[in-house]
């Protein structure tokens, strides 16, 4: 497994929060995701061979916000 940092801009409250979280949780290979709304971070263990930071960053902006 392998984790990743990812900067998300766009977020400004919980419901936001959770709605990254579920598209990232979303994608196959993503084990765990969890926001951090003040660091407009979202921290994410994968599996590398699986998931790609790529796809991240797609399921980000297709719930909304931008990965930077």
């Amino acid at each position: 497994m392998a984790q990743a940092t990812l900067h998300i801009e766009g977020m400004s409250c919980h419901h936001c929060q959770m709605a990254v979280e579920k598209a990232l949780r979303s994608l196959p290979g993503v084990s765990q995701a969890e926001v951090n709304l003040e660091a407009e971070a979202a921290t994410v263990v994968y599996d590398p061979g699986v998931a790609t930071i790529e796809a991240m960053r797609e399921a980000v902006d297709k719930a909304g916000y931008k990965v930077v």
